[in-house]
């Protein structure tokens, strides 16, 4: 009987994967899937135009300089020992301006900007009558903000709202879309158990997600590591962790899509309008910090939290309850999440098993 049962679920995958993938109600899930590639896409051909100004700026220098001469410059040194340590500027502005002094009172001060580059790092330099104000470098390659950075898009964009909408659009269709296009009635009337199929039309939505958002996290990444050199990329791939980070993200990406593949499946079949369980699966998620401990177990973002490997640091003077959107305060080790995830998409799924045996077709309510 178990050989039956999985030749059935397989011959139900096959069927759905080929109206998944093509259905013209789900088109916009590729575009939602695209929207961070996009994204990243756009930040990395920002990011190489600025390199090739920076390089562009150190080949104009007067000599050659390292990091190291950047480093050099403090507040207060006088122009001569700037010029002394980085030659003549490439870029330079100069203008007068007025500084209050007083009470009603005020005096003339000439000021000039500099700006320098070692071929990789920018140095801004603001003086005044002669003495430096301030100096200020803006690194071309910072990992770990660029890591904080993709950490946020992956946290706040992709799982939140790509992947949660993605299978929103797909597993919701599953049982859904056959009563909207009054089609349901042939899988009933085949020689199949109810369960079986629900078991085969699940695992094909969990395979069209895991595909089409599995995709888009690589490109995400691809994408995110175009504008390094290849020194660059090597050590962010190698030596800060990137390459692990990259694995760990697609497996928290294939998580999601299994827990909420579950919510979205059972809701397609308990509720005829999808807009009601959508909103409160929604709410859930997002306020999912502020809820009870107890209650945050029954939630998919919570584990998918658990499970990042990028901890997005507070912004300085955040509010205590914007903090909590983006701190993981009691975090659960990973197995514990990984394990979380699948009784909760079991559970669910062992709903779904009994509310589809108990099913009626009625098209004319629809």
């Amino acid at each position: 009987m178990t050989r039956l049962w999985w030749a059935q679920i397989k011959a139900v995958v096959r069927l759905e994967l080929k109206k998944t993938f093509v259905a013209k109600r789900g088109l916009w899930i590729y575009a939602v899937a695209a929207l961070p590639v996009l994204l990243f896409i756009a930040y990395a051909v920002a990011m190489s135009n600025e390199q090739h100004k920076t390089v562009k700026l150190a080949r104009d220098s007067q000599k050659p300089l390292s990091y190291q001469d950047l480093l050099a410059i403090k507040s207060g040194m006088a122009r001569n020992e700037v010029l002394a340590i980085l030659g003549k500027p490439p870029v330079n502005f100069h203008w007068s301006g007025r500084r209050p002094t007083g009470p009603g009172a005020d005096e003339e001060v000439f000021r000039e900007d500099y700006q320098y580059s070692d071929g990789q790092n920018d140095l801004y330099i603001s003086l005044a009558d002669g003495k430096v104000e301030s100096a200020h470098i803006r690194e071309g390659y910072n990992l770990g903000q660029d890591a904080f950075m993709f950490a946020g898009v992956f946290q706040f964009f992709f799982l939140r709202l790509a992947v949660f909408f993605g299978c929103l659009g797909i597993f919701m269709n599953l049982f859904r879309g056959e009563v909207l296009d009054k089609s349901l009635h042939f899988y009933f009337l085949a020689p199949i158990r109810r369960e079986v199929l629900m078991a085969g039309k699940f695992l094909a939505g969990l395979l069209a997600t895991c595909t089409i958002f599995v995709t888009s996290e690589v490109l995400q990444t691809l994408a995110f590591l175009w504008h390094f050199n290849p020194h660059m990329r090597d050590v962010y791939l190698f030596h800060n962790h990137g390459l692990e980070h990259a694995a760990i993200y697609v497996g928290v990406t294939m998580l999601a899509c299994l827990g909420y593949g579950a919510f979205f499946l059972g809701a397609g079949m308990l509720f005829r309008n999808p807009i009601i369980p959508t909103a409160a699966v929604l709410f859930w998620e997002w306020f999912n910090p502020f809820l009870p401990a107890l209650l945050k177990q029954f939630s998919v973002i919570y584990y998918l939290k658990s499970l990042c490997p990028v901890e997005i640091p507070l912004p300085p003077g955040m509010p205590g309850l914007f903090a909590l959107l983006f701190s993981n305060a009691d975090p659960i080790s990973a197995p514990l999440a990984i394990l979380g995830i699948i009784v909760v998409a079991g559970i669910v799924l062992a709903v779904s098993g009994a509310q589809v045996r108990r099913m009626e077709i009625n098209y004319t309510s629809e």
